[in-house]
């Protein structure tokens, strides 16, 4: 017998994916909520956007080149992809020292510090965000106007988002029936028309790309079920008790960043479970958190307070949730004598 059987370790078929073909297919999937950013905040947001992509990259580039002394890894789309999602989770009239300063956090501490991409345990957008919101809290809660903003920048008309118009006219004492009449209907909250950061506009917009991500089989839809079917049945028991105190389910699915958390921040591949079960546990619990922030915290938003706590929680989910392996045996019962 002159021909062996040569045995390799698994995987032995490639499907196909490669990091580069779903970190661009995110960035394809990012291109309408984009579209919708620079049409209602236009200058701001394209600074914003601009700014925070080039600010990841290069901050990627010269840890991985200078610091880490490894071959950058930046043509695969992951820094980009960190950047255009810190930008959506941005005011569009914020300063360029703070973008550049997110994007420094978020690439350093949030991703590079643990290795870089595959090892970090939160994901590096929102480490960034929530830290110029901690920071900076003042430049980081001043909201543009839409469509009135689309020419100015740094001195872009700010007005309060509704969110907070709920939050601080429920706290002053007034119902929500009344303060109803302050928010946008809901299509234009569905089409975007109302303020916050660039992220968190255009509903339809963030819909369209996060079921085309489920369709290139980009995320499965596992996490955003769960998470907006979560806020959904919360918010709809508190508004059922009392609805003249708490605003129905509809109002904070649209608002806020539910949206693109549900679909573009819950589901980095990094910090999220593995397992289906896992990722349905994952997803409640971040629409959990996230209702119990908005209702009872002391910030009008909470998606991603959510997201990274829920991120603490992955590697013990993962744990106690993860799949069957192939050939393992099963656990049997002993059989009594019944002789």
């Amino acid at each position: 017998m002159n021909q062996k059987l040569v045995v390799s370790p698994s995987p032995h078929v490639h499907g196909g994916d490669s990091v580069p073909r779903n970190m661009y297919g995110v960035i394809i999937a990012l291109i309408p909520a984009l579209a919708a950013s620079l049409w209602y905040f236009g200058l701001g947001a394209l600074i914003v956007s601009l700014t925070a992509v080039a600010a990841c990259v290069l901050f990627e580039w010269i840890i991985q080149k200078y610091l880490m002394k490894t071959t950058p890894s930046i043509s695969d789309g992951s820094a980009a992809v960190t950047g255009l999602l810190l930008a959506f989770n941005l005011p569009t009239n914020i300063p360029l020292g703070l973008i550049i300063i997110g994007a420094a956090v978020a690439i350093g501490i949030g991703k590079m510090t643990f290795g870089g991409l595959g090892n970090n345990p939160f994901n590096p957008a929102l480490v960034g965000r929530v830290f110029l919101l901690i920071s900076f809290p003042v430049q980081m809660t001043s909201w543009p106007v839409p469509v009135e903003s689309r020419f100015q920048y740094l001195d872009a008309s700010t007005g309060a988002t509704p969110l907070s118009v709920i939050k601080e006219g429920v706290a002053s004492g007034a119902s929500v029936s009344d303060l109803m009449s302050e928010i946008p209907s809901y299509p234009n909250l569905f089409l975007g028309n109302m303020g916050g950061s660039a992220g968190e506009i255009a509903g339809i917009a963030l819909v369209l790309g996060g079921l085309y991500m489920i369709w290139r089989k980009i995320i499965t839809w596992h996490i955003p079920v769960s998470v907006l079917a979560s806020v959904a049945v919360f918010t709809g028991i508190l508004h059922l008790v009392d609805p003249e105190t708490y605003v129905g389910p509809l109002f904070h699915l649209l608002t806020g960043g539910v949206l693109l958390g549900a679909f573009f921040m819950a589901t980095d591949y990094v910090s999220s479970p593995m397992s289906r079960q896992g990722m349905l546990l994952y997803g409640i619990g971040i629409g959990v958190i996230t209702v119990l922030i908005r209702v009872y915290g002391a910030y009008p938003e909470g998606v991603s307070f959510a997201i990274l706590i829920m991120n603490g929680f992955t590697p013990l989910i993962d744990k106690y949730m993860k799949p069957k392996r192939f050939g393992e045996k099963v656990k049997t019962a002993k059989v009594q004598n019944t002789k």
